[in-house]
């Protein structure tokens, strides 16, 4: 079955196990899943063999139940078999989970014993014809679950049928329901057998059992315990929620059976050793810059936070229980310690930067500046280069120097190309040609 395609296996988690059909014989084959079983137990002595319980092995049917049986057939059987085992009328098939001494120790912690009680029997192992004809009565449960409800609707009664679960020879169905009180069933009875033709048993169930016998995901996104591992439910009271100072709001308490979390009693002893070990704060603590009250409490870190105004949950310094304790006791002897705020530094969280304090625009490329390319200009005409060290002094220059306007470089444009022509400027002083006198004065 290995080399088949997944999409041909059917997975049946309620039992246990998988179900295929061979292409070459077009026989049934099923095999055992230890993963997909509910309360599942492993099996810590495999390959031990104790001569007390070699003939003892655990069989187990759809959901969580289960059931110890004596091989008296002489056949070999070891774990993961179909065996065809005694029933109260005709016979059902289940598959055995459990062998060896690790059955010894499941009858001691059931309190059963070998020897008092007697067990039932196995008869043979399952053959093809009993295989086909308990998929044939698994495949009739679901339809068989909708229309006894209907049922049920249809007669007024009080109840919910939350699973069927149909013998190994298909002649009997145990109906499991649910109920706050008592229910007739004389009249159920009759309608169920006349409807399905077989032999009837009612079986109730508590809400908080249902869960298991169904199966389903929790909110932590795991499987229900109660579909896992629990098999004896504890009373849970809203005191474990108290002593673990979780919100008293039943949506988030309650699970899926209504009730409240079996898992709420998993860490009460840590929470209620922990309580044992902090103060009780009945009174603000009294300081010289004044009170300072009591605005929460970690347990496990046994820790407490203080905070000098009333009813607020800002500036919170935490103390420890020791500490609670030492400042009570010099409360009571007429002591007052000077204060909380100089010995506690605040916890403020510490940023630090990978590329240290540098700029957020040191990636950013410079930009050209238009002083540059003006001083490059005035620097062509007057030949004068302004001081690059003093920065202030230059800018003073080039503000200083007229500037050329636009029009002035078109119309320079235009005078290149033969466009027109402007008057042409005064000649200067130092340019203006020299007459015969200023000749004569110079020699």
């Amino acid at each position: 079955m290995d080399n088949r395609d997944n999409e041909t296996i059917h997975f049946d988690c309620s039992r246990g196990c998988s179900v295929t059909k061979n292409p070459e014989s077009g026989e049934t084959e099923c095999e055992y899943r230890q993963g997909c079983c509910k309360l599942a137990d492993f099996n810590w002595f495999e390959g031990v063999t104790q001569a007390q319980y070699k003939d003892i092995f655990e069989v187990r049917f759809k959901n969580t139940r289960k059931d110890f049986y004596v091989n008296n057939s002489g056949q070999t059987i070891k774990t993961g078999d179909l065996v065809i085992v005694e029933a109260a009328n005709g016979h059902d098939l289940g598959i055995v989970v459990l062998e060896g001494p690790a059955v010894g120790r499941q009858l001691k912690c059931k309190g059963i014993s070998p020897e008092e009680t007697q067990l039932k029997k196995i008869y043979r192992k399952a053959k093809q014809f009993d295989i086909e004809k308990w998929q044939e009565a698994i495949a009739r449960e679901q339809d068989t679950m909708i229309q006894a409800r209907r049922i049920a609707a249809e007669l007024g009664l009080d109840m919910k049928v939350g699973d069927v679960e149909f013998q190994g020879d298909g002649t009997k169905a145990i109906f499991y329901y649910i109920a706050d009180g008592r229910v007739d069933f004389r009249q159920l009875i009759k309608v169920y057998a006349e409807a399905f033709h077989l032999r009837i048993e009612m079986k109730q169930i508590g809400a908080r059992q249902a869960p298991g016998l169904i199966g389903g995901l929790a909110i932590c996104g795991r499987e229900l315990c109660c579909a896992n591992y629990i098999t004896n439910f504890q009373s849970i009271s809203t005191s474990a929620a108290r002593i673990q100072d979780l919100s008293l709001n039943p949506q988030k308490l309650a699970g899926q059976c209504g009730k409240l979390k079996c898992c709420l009693n998993y860490e009460v002893a840590n929470y209620a050793d922990a309580h044992s070990r902090i103060p009780s704060v009945k009174e603000p603590l009294e300081f010289e810059d004044g009170p300072a009250y009591l605005a929460k409490v970690d347990i496990l870190q046994e820790t407490l936070y203080f905070t000098y105004e009333k009813g607020s949950l800002a500036n919170l310094i935490p103390l420890s229980a020791s500490e609670v304790r030492e400042i009570q006791m010099m409360n009571r002897n007429g002591e007052r310690p000077e204060s909380l705020l100089p010995d506690i530094e605040p916890d403020a969280p510490e940023f630090v930067s990978a590329v240290g304090d540098d700029s957020i625009t040191r990636f950013d490329k410079p930009k050209k500046s238009r002083n540059r390319s003006r001083g490059k200009n005035n620097r062509g005409r007057s030949g004068d280069k302004p001081a690059r060290n003093d920065e202030g002094q230059a800018r003073e220059e080039h503000s200083s120097e007229p500037r050329q306007g636009r029009g002035d470089r078109q119309g320079r444009h235009r005078n290149n190309h033969g466009g027109e022509r402007r008057k042409p400027h005064a000649p200067r002083q130092e340019d203006a040609p020299q007459t015969a006198s200023d000749k004569n004065q110079e020699g």
